[in-house]
């Protein structure tokens, strides 16, 4: 694309949203990231933000929250799209999960809009470990999830981000379809081993049941359609569907992703995981 084309980052603060942002503003590219705490604000359930997010752009980077599995997002997505091409953008490339089938629906909204789309399939995030959501357990130094011994192929999102830009930048992407995982499929039992080498302290996983989780999860006042995601997340996605990993990475980037190991000791360097979290 042209160095002046205009681009729309929705999820600004989200992990791929702020890196995605940051990338096409370090190759001099006009950009707008967005959320809903943002001047324009974007917010998925208000339909009357997205005109003036959408306003003089030619270009999207979609994520969408909270999950695309999550029912009547494809409705959402078509309207969404819809509003982008009157606007003059066409081009969407929009990040959804691998083995998700609930958000295929919202995938082919895309493909059917008339925009010319790239989807991303990512698998879970590296960062899930250091930015929130277990960030908090590691530092404690015990995971306990409803994991077991299935494998994971884990991906940083900055590989996501890289292939996001890569995309963004370049037509012939469009029409694809994209499955980004990491280079090597882990348990979270072999996770927090490598957590343990990097930090070097120990970090234990203990398997437990979804009920549990789900109890612990209320009980620390986690809202029910959040609790409800984390449950089809580790009931549905989580049963092997997506352990093995891919070569889409290194297709779309010409490198291959980078490993936890390597994500796993530029953290430690930080010192974040050997802060315990205090209320």
């Amino acid at each position: 694309m042209h160095p002046k084309t205009r681009f729309l980052v929705l999820g600004a603060t989200a992990k791929t949203g702020k890196r995605v942002a940051d990338k096409l503003r370090s190759q001099g590219h006009d950009v707008r990231a967005v959320s809903r705490s943002t001047t324009p604000a974007f917010d998925w359930t208000k339909p009357e933000t997205w005109d003036d997010a959408l306003r003089d752009i030619d270009a999207i980077y979609a994520t969408f929250q909270p999950d695309l599995a999550v029912p009547g997002s494809d409705e959402i997505i078509a309207a969404f799209a819809k509003k982008a091409i009157s606007h003059g953008a066409k081009r969407i490339v929009m990040l959804s999960g691998r083995g998700e089938a609930a958000a295929h629906r919202a995938e082919d909204a895309l493909r059917h809009s008339g925009a010319d789309a790239t989807v991303l399939r990512g698998n879970w995030f590296f960062q899930n470990f250091s930015e929130d959501m277990f960030l908090p357990y590691i530092q404690q130094g015990t995971l306990a999830l409803p994991a077991g011994d299935v494998p994971e192929p884990f991906i940083d999102t900055d590989d996501i981000a890289d292939c996001a830009v890569a995309c963004l930048l370049d037509s012939k992407h469009i029409g694809k379809t994209y499955e980004l995982s990491g280079p090597d499929a882990l348990t979270f039992a072999e996770v927090t081993s490598i957590l343990s080498d990097a930090t070097n302290r120990k970090i234990d996983f203990i398997p437990i049941t979804l009920d549990e989780l789900d109890a612990g999860m209320a009980s620390d006042g986690v809202p029910e359609d959040f609790r409800g995601l984390i449950r089809y997340l580790f009931s549905e996605v989580l049963d092997g569907r997506n352990s093995a990993p891919t070569t889409d990475v290194e297709q779309i980037l010409g490198r291959k992703p980078n490993s936890l190991r390597n994500y796993a000791q530029d953290v430690a360097r930080t010192g974040l995981w050997n802060v315990a979290k205090t209320a």
